[in-house]
């Protein structure tokens, strides 16, 4: 069966790394490696993990750290370019996996013929974790079957065949400007490249759902990077913009209602 590394880009993520960490202690089949790769962090992210591997010094967790630059996709990068395992799952730090991911992922490569996949989200900090949970599965099958050849990845719950990402990272965009989803970008040269990415309702993570909690302006600077990462690559299809239409009609009822669980969580203090 193939093996599983675990990729975890982090900056200044004190107070979401130690639950992602303790999320991957807790799986089912243990992963090959635990890679978190800490970018110029000013907080304690890196304290933090450094006393986890203290704790855990038979887990296979690793701390490295990419100074040269300040951005995802290089300290992305880092981690997934010195991976020794022959699968490689890429989460953010927010990210909490479900305890069977790995056991999932594994089972999903054990197909030769699958080169990526993504799965569905959990959104911990919501209420109705299951609901959501559904909720987003069907919305991303949907996505999958209006995709056609370029099936997205998502970042937070994604993973990749480490012989796939060696043969696209040469091309990958370096996006120094910071304007697209690096993501997307992994998923359209992949599927460039004759790779087989996959679905698997099977492959399920939590995630925060903090992103709704910004400004209408920045939010929509976010879902605008979906149509910037496709025309930045000449792909016109529209039924792929999908995404961005969910997105922002999704936004305002969740952005009020979080800032109603703030105001009660202030006034129960």
């Amino acid at each position: 069966m193939p093996s599983v590394s675990i990729i975890v880009p982090a900056f200044n993520e004190e107070a979401v790394i130690g639950r992602c960490l303790e999320a991957v202690l807790a799986q089912t089949v243990r992963p090959a490696e635990v890679i978190v790769v800490d970018n110029r962090s000013t907080d304690a992210t890196r304290e933090i993990v450094a006393a986890i591997i203290a704790d855990n010094p038979g887990a296979g967790i690793r701390l490295l750290r990419q100074d040269d630059r300040q951005g995802l996709i290089p300290t992305r990068n880092a981690g997934m370019d010195v991976a020794i395992g022959d699968v490689l799952g890429r989460i953010d730090a927010d990210t909490t996996l479900k305890p069977d991911w790995v056991a999932q992922v594994t089972r999903v490569f054990a197909d030769r013929a699958t080169d990526a996949v993504s799965g569905p989200m959990e959104y911990y900090d919501l209420p109705l974790r299951s609901v959501g949970h559904q909720i987003d599965d069907h919305l991303r099958r949907l996505q999958v079957r209006l995709a056609g050849d370029f099936v997205f990845l998502f970042g937070s719950n994604m993973a990749v065949r480490a012989e796939a990402w060696r043969r696209v990272r040469p091309h990958l965009c370096d996006d120094v400007a910071d304007v697209m989803h690096e993501d997307l970008d992994i998923a359209i040269h992949l599927a460039w490249a004759g790779c087989r990415i996959g679905y698997d309702s099977g492959v399920v993570a939590g995630m925060s759902a903090r992103r709704v909690d910004d400004r209408p302006r920045d939010f929509r600077k976010y879902v605008e990077r979906f149509e910037t990462t496709y025309s930045s690559h000449g792909i016109r299809d529209l039924r792929l913009r999908a995404p961005m239409a969910v997105f922002l009609g999704v936004y305002p009822a969740l952005h009020t209602h979080r800032a109603i669980q703030r105001q009660l969580a202030g006034l129960r203090r």
